[in-house]
Formats: C-alpha cells, sequence, structure tokens
C-alpha cells in the first residue's frame, strides 16, 4: 500500500535571514513541502539569500514570497490562513537598537509575535508554530568564575538550563522575552502546539555578521578585511557557538517530535564542548587565516553576559539530539563560504538613508 504523506505548507516569518533562508532551503531541496517566505527585506544580504532561494525553486512554484511586516496584522492573517506550520524568525535583533529605539522594538518582537499567533489562533486548525528566542532572557547572568587570562573558566554546573529564572534585562531582554512567554501560553490556553528555542550563539555559512549580531561572523570577516573591531569587556566572556546546520536538524526534530514536544520551551546552543571565549576566537580565526585580528577593548556594554553556555540536556532526552559540529569546523564552512562569495563583500556605494524598520504598504512577490 503507497504511503499518504500529508501536504505541508511551510510559512517561514524572516525567512529571507540567516537561519530562516537556511531553513526554506532545507524545505526545498529535501521535501515537497510549499514553502512562503515572509520577509520585509530589512537587513543585509538577505537580497542575496533571496535570490538564491528563487534559483533552488527554479519553475516549480513551490516558493512564495510576501515582502511585508509583521506589525502588519492583515497581511499576516493573510499568509498564516493556509500555513499546516509556521516558523517564527522575524525580529528586530540588537541589543543597542532596542536601547536607542524602546518602542519600535518592542512593536516588532512583542506586536508582530501577536500579531502571528493571534492569526494562528484564528485559522482554527492550530498549525505547528516554532518561535526562536534568546539566552538574553535569562539576564546578566554573573556566575562568578574564575578566568585565566584568556577566558572565563565554564564547568558543567554552569550551563544553563530551562529552570533557570527570567531576568529580562535590556529593552531587547524584555521584548523577547515577552514574546517568549507569549508563545509558550498561546499552547497552555488555545491548545496551539508551539516551541520556544532560547538560543545562543549561532553560526554559519551565509552570514553577514556585523557588530550587534552575529560576532562569529563579524570576527572572522573583519580578519580577513583587516578591519579593527572593538570588544566590549576584557575579551573573556565565554558563549557556546552552534552551527545552524546543527540548528536545522533541530528545527526537524521538534517537529517530527510534536507530540512530544509541542508546548515546550528548550535551551539550544552548541554546550560545554563548543564554548569559546572572544581571545579565544581570535586566536582559532589567525590559525585558520593566517590573518590576526586588530581590536581595542571598549567599556562592557549594559547587559552583557560575562558567562554563558547551553545545558541541552533536556532537548537531547526529548528528540536525541546533540550538535555534531566543532567551533572551527563551523569557521572552516564559514570561511569557504566567505572565499567562494567575496564579490559579495566588495565595497558598494552608500543607498540614501531609509528607515529599516519603516512599515509601509507591500507587495506579494510569487515564484
Amino acid at each position: 500500500m503507497r504511503r499518504i504523506v500529508p501536504f505541508r505548507s511551510v510559512l517561514i516569518f524572516g525567512g529571507a535571514g540567516f537561519i530562516g533562508s537556511n531553513w526554506a532551503q532545507h524545505f526545498l531541496a529535501n521535501t515537497d513541502a510549499n514553502v512562503h517566505v515572509f520577509d520585509n527585506l530589512s537587513r543585509a544580504g538577505v537580497s542575496h539569500n533571496l535570490a538564491a532561494l528563487q534559483r533552488l525553486a527554479g519553475v516549480s512554484n513551490r516558493l512564495k514570497v510576501t515582502v511585508g511586516d509583521i506589525r502588519d496584522a492583515e497581511l499576516v492573517q493573510k499568509a498564516v490562513h493556509s500555513a499546516t506550520e509556521i516558523y517564527h524568525f522575524a525580529a528586530q535583533v540588537a541589543v543597542t537598537t532596542s536601547v536607542a529605539d524602546p518602542r519600535t522594538d518592542f512593536e516588532v518582537n512583542v506586536g508582530g509575535t501577536l500579531n502571528i499567533l493571534e492569526a494562528a489562533r484564528r485559522t482554527g486548525r492550530r498549525p505547528f508554530l516554532l518561535f526562536t528566542s534568546t539566552n538574553k532572557v535569562y539576564g546578566h547572568l554573573d556566575l562568578s568564575t574564575p578566568s585565566t587570562c584568556l577566558r572565563h573558566v565554564v564547568a558543567k554546573s554552569d550551563c544553563v538550563r530551562e529552570t533557570q529564572p527570567l531576568d529580562f534585562y535590556s529593552p531587547y531582554g524584555c521584548s523577547k522575552g515577552a514574546a517568549d512567554q507569549y508563545v509558550h501560553d498561546y499552547a497552555r490556553i488555545f491548545g496551539i502546539p508551539t516551541v520556544v528555542f532560547r538560543m545562543s550563539c549561532i553560526a554559519g555559512p551565509g552570514q553577514f555578521g556585523n557588530e550587534d549580531q552575529g560576532w562569529v561572523a563579524h570576527f572572522l570577516y573583519s580578519a580577513l578585511q583587516d578591519n579593527r573591531i572593538s570588544i566590549y569587556g576584557d575579551g573573556r566572556q565565554v558563549r557556546d557557538v552552534l552551527c545552524v546546520e546543527d540548528l536545522m536538524r533541530a528545527f526537524e526534530g521538534v517537529r517530527a517530535y510534536s507530540n512530544k514536544t509541542a508546548g515546550q520551551v528548550y535551551n539550544v546552543g552548541g554546550g560545554l564542548e563548543n564554548a569559546i571565549s572572544l581571545l579565544e576566537l581570535l586566536e582559532e580565526i589567525q590559525q585558520l587565516t593566517g590573518k590576526r585580528l586588530s581590536y581595542r577593548l571598549q567599556s562592557a556594554r549594559p547587559g552583557d553576559q560575562p558567562v554563558y553556555v547551553t545545558d541541552f540536556s533536556k532537548l537531547k532526552t526529548d528528540i536525541g539530539w546533540q550538535p555534531n559540529i566543532s567551533v572551527r569546523g563551523t569557521l572552516e564552512s564559514m570561511y569557504d563560504w566567505r572565499v567562494r562569495n567575496e564579490d559579495l563583500f566588495a565595497p558598494r556605494p552608500m543607498p540614501a538613508r531609509k528607515s529599516a524598520l519603516s512599515l509601509r504598504p507591500v507587495p506579494e512577490v510569487a515564484s
């Protein structure tokens, strides 16, 4: 007897961004799902990502694109109407931007998320919904760990579990934390099968990093371009790094085991084996590229976590997931991608300044 495969209509908010485009590519390359990318195209590099997805889709009519903003409730409702599963990656992502403009940060991260949740609720079909939150919801996390000249020393007991109390710090932490709780609550109150990922540092090929977001890419590309960077604090801050390919496997797992993962919150990151300090990353980059990155130390920024390393044991228990790719392996794949796409980093004339988060009528584009 022929096995009947359920029809999948996948909607990805922020689908032209780094994580979103990798996830859309996964569906187009490995499944028969229809993919709907919803993005305001405000971030650097996303137009390139979108063009790559359109080439991959070809003439299959499996890819639909809406250029839009999640603050537009009517447009969000229209996009959600036929989706069987929803992935919400669209956000204001920089702590510095949230401090400069808390209202816009709130309207995008909280208001936009509520628009998506309400649209999903109103369909009456309870589509699967995954939301990417952040480790910033745990606040400052001053763990008072011992230090060497290159890093804070982290023990297994210092790794952060989901039982760690929430402690929002900065408007960004508040907005992502509020959205995180709304998503979690819609599973409890309305029965929508939602999953929240509180993510550590995600890195990998296709990432266009900058000082505010995507620090691993920012460090690597700055070294290759002989650009000097700023390090805020003493450089001994420790983070765990997760390769985007491993993150895609985690997405697959929670969707495949949604009977177990629905309504759950998971900490997702590279864990203790993939923890590295900023200064240690500089050494890794020099070994890989032969380039020594020039930097200057600046005062630590408010809310910066001296140490954050993920305890992903809950996710491992529920779906059998753990990272496969090391920090060095992630750097190597990013370096290879950067060399193969040198033209994307060539200097270009500065366009007339526009608000990246302006809300305006937008078209739909089908391909």
